[in-house]
C-alpha cells in the first residue's frame, strides 16, 4: 500500500483534461432530486430512492415537507466537511440573522462512536459531517414541488460540488458506497443524473474540483494521523473526541487541548 504522501504526489499530478474526458465520457446532468441530500430507509431498494424523492414510507416528509414519520429508523445523510469548509458556511448562513455556530453545520462522523447507557453518544471519530434535520436530511437542503436545492450552493463543500465523481486514490474518500461505472481514475457513483451529456466547460469544472478534493482529502489525512495522539481520549473530560487536521475537537468543534 502506498503512503498517503505517495497518493497525494499522485493527486497532484493528476491531469485535469484527462478527468475531464473522463466525465464527458460518463455523461452528468443534475436532475434535483434531491437523492444525495437526504436520509434514506436503509431497507429501501436503491433505485426507488434515486427515482423518488429519498424517502420511503418509513421516513417520509409529509404533504407540507416539513417533518417525517418515524425519523428513528431513517439513515441520516452523511457528507464529509473540512474545518475551513465549517467556518466558511458558518461565515456565510444565518439562522434569524444570527451566525451559525458549529453544531448548525456540522456533526461529529458517527463512524467510531458509540451509545452509552445514559443515551448519550461517546467515542472517538476523525471526520466531520454536514450536520442534518430532525429527517436525517442535509440542514442545509429545501425543496419545492419535489425540486431539491441547496441553501448554500454559492458554498457548498468540495463533497457536494464533486458528487456524483470521485477519484481512484488511496486515502480519498468514496461517496454511497461502490461506484457504479468507471473511466480511467474517475469513479461515477449511483446518481439518476448519470449517462446524461454534459458540455465540455461543466466537466472541466467538475474535474478541476475533483483533483482539488482529492488533494484536500489526503491532506486532511496526512494532518490527522501526524496530529493523532490516543491519550487525548482516553484524558479528555470530553464525550466525543473528533482529531482532524488541526488536532483533537470536542463535538462543538471547540479544540482539547494536548496531553503533556
Amino acid at each position: 500500500m502506498e503512503s498517503l504522501e505517495a497518493e497525494l504526489a499522485r493527486a497532484r499530478d493528476l491531469d485535469v483534461d484527462a478527468l475531464a474526458d473522463a466525465i464527458e465520457s460518463i455523461g452528468f446532468e443534475c436532475t434535483r432530486c434531491g437523492a444525495c441530500c437526504k436520509g434514506y430507509d436503509p431497507g429501501a431498494d436503491p433505485e426507488s430512492v434515486q427515482e423518488g424523492d429519498g424517502a420511503t414510507e418509513t421516513g417520509e416528509r409529509d404533504e407540507h415537507g416539513d417533518g417525517c414519520h418515524d425519523p428513528t429508523e431513517r439513515e441520516p445523510h452523511t457528507a464529509t466537511v473540512f474545518p475551513d469548509e465549517v467556518r466558511d458556511l458558518m461565515g456565510t448562513a444565518a439562522v434569524d440573522g444570527d451566525p451559525y455556530d458549529w453544531r448548525d453545520v456540522a456533526r461529529p462522523m458517527p463512524y467510531g462512536l458509540h451509545g452509552t447507557a445514559a443515551g448519550d453518544v461517546a467515542g472517538e471519530t476523525f471526520e466531520w459531517a454536514l450536520a442534518v434535520d430532525d429527517c436525517g436530511d442535509c440542514t442545509f437542503y429545501t425543496e419545492t414541488d419535489g425540486q431539491g436545492a441547496c441553501t448554500v450552493h454559492e458554498d457548498r463543500p468540495l463533497v457536494c460540488r464533486t458528487y456524483p465523481f470521485s477519484v481512484a486514490l488511496g486515502g480519498t474518500s468514496q461517496p454511497m458506497g461502490e461506484p457504479v461505472d468507471s473511466v480511467g481514475m474517475v469513479r461515477a457513483h449511483e446518481c439518476e443524473g448519470l449517462g446524461r451529456a454534459i458540455d465540455r466547460a461543466e466537466a472541466e469544472e467538475f474535474a478541476a474540483q475533483l483533483k482539488r478534493r482529492a488533494i484536500r482529502e489526503l491532506e486532511e489525512a496526512i494532518g490527522v494521523r501526524d496530529r493523532y495522539d490516543p491519550r487525548v481520549g482516553a484524558e479528555s473530560d470530553a464525550d466525543v473526541v473528533v482529531f482532524d487536521s488541526e488536532g483533537p475537537k470536542r463535538a462543538d468543534g471547540t479544540p482539547i487541548d494536548p496531553v503533556k
